[in-house]
C-alpha cells in the first residue's frame, strides 16, 4: 500500500504537468481555472491506454517532456535545489543539472502515471489569495481508493505572461525544499565536487515520509 500512494501522489503531479500546455495559450485564465479545465481533459486523453504506454514507455516520456517545456519553469527549480551552490557553478554544470533533473523527473512520472490508482482529483473551490500578482498558489486535493485524502498545493510564478509550476507541496511535504536538502547533502559529502554530484542525482523522497506528512 504505501509504494502505490508514492506512486499515485507523484502520478497526480505528472497528471497535472501534462494537461497544462494545451491550455497555456489562454492567458485570460486564472492558474486554478487552467489547473482544473487541465485535469478534466486529461482524463479523457488517458483512460483506459494504461495497457498501451506500459508497452511504449519511451513515448510516455517523450509526451511528458514535451508537455513539461511549457509549464515547468526547470531552469528557476534547478536554480532553487542547488541553492547557495548555484553561484559557484559553472554555467555548464548548471545547464548539465537542470536537465539531469528533469529526466529524473520523467522518469519517476513516467513510471508513476502507470500505476495511478485513484478515486478522485479535485481541486479546491476556496483558495487563498496570493500577496503578489506574479505568483500563485492552487490547491488541490487527491483522493486514493482506500479514501486517504492527500493534500496538494502547487506553486507557480508569470513568465513572460504565461503561468509556470516551480514547486508542489504533497501531504505538508515541500519537495522543492526535499531536493535542495538532498543536493546539500550530496555536495557535503562529495566534498563539493559538482560533477560528481550532479553524475550521481538520484531524488528520493520515502513513501512513509509522504504518507504521514510534515506532522509526523
Amino acid at each position: 500500500m504505501k509504494m502505490i500512494n508514492l506512486r499515485a501522489l507523484f502520478a497526480g503531479l505528472c497528471l497535472l504537468l501534462m494537461a497544462l500546455p494545451s491550455l497555456a495559450a489562454q492567458p485570460e485564465q486564472t492558474p486554478e481555472q487552467m489547473i482544473r479545465d487541465s485535469i478534466t481533459e486529461l482524463m479523457k486523453q488517458i483512460e483506459g491506454r494504461e495497457a498501451y504506454f506500459s508497452n511504449h514507455l519511451d513515448e510516455l516520456k517523450a509526451i511528458i517532456d514535451d508537455s513539461l517545456e511549457n509549464v515547468a519553469d526547470f531552469r528557476y527549480i534547478g536554480a532553487s535545489v542547488m541553492g547557495r551552490y548555484f553561484s559557484n557553478a559553472t554555467p555548464q554544470q548548471r545547464s548539465r543539472f537542470v536537465d539531469t533533473f528533469r529526466k529524473t523527473l520523467i522518469d519517476t512520472y513516467a513510471k508513476g502515471l502507470l500505476s495511478f490508482d485513484y478515486r478522485e482529483i479535485r481541486v479546491l473551490d476556496n483558495q487563498q489569495a496570493s500577496r503578489y500578482k506574479d505568483q500563485a498558489s492552487v490547491d488541490m486535493e487527491v483522493v486514493a481508493m482506500d479514501g486517504t485524502v492527500y493534500p496538494v498545493s502547487y506553486s507557480l510564478r508569470l513568465d513572460d505572461g504565461q503561468w509556470k509550476v516551480v514547486n508542489v507541496i504533497v501531504n505538508g511535504i515541500n519537495l522543492g525544499l526535499t531536493f535542495r536538502n538532498q543536493f546539500d547533502q550530496a555536495m557535503r559529502e562529495q566534498n563539493r565536487d559538482y560533477d560528481a554530484v550532479i553524475n550521481n542525482w538520484a531524488p528520493e523522497i520515502a513513501a512513509e515520509e509522504l504518507e504521514q506528512g510534515s506532522n509526523a
